[in-house]
């Protein structure tokens, strides 16, 4: 019985975890011959706050990152 675990940084829709869920048991069905119903697959949602890369919180990187794209008012 396969088991997948699958890390999200941020967070998704619950259709767009539906999608994944749906994606990855087909591509386990066609590559090992699994039955869908043998496929368990887990999403965690890890806050942006809770996850660095970079030495940077991706929180304070995105936020950065906002500013930089900012308009600056007139």
């Amino acid at each position: 019985m396969p088991f997948v675990s699958i890390r999200i940084s941020g967070t998704a829709t619950r259709d767009q975890k539906a999608a994944i869920v749906a994606d990855v048991t087909d591509s386990l069905v066609q590559r090992l011959g699994k039955t869908p119903a043998a496929v368990q697959i887990v999403i965690e949602e890890v806050p942006t706050e809770n996850y660095g890369a970079g030495g940077q919180l991706l929180a304070d990187r995105d936020a950065a990152k906002g500013d930089a794209d900012a308009v600056p008012s007139q």
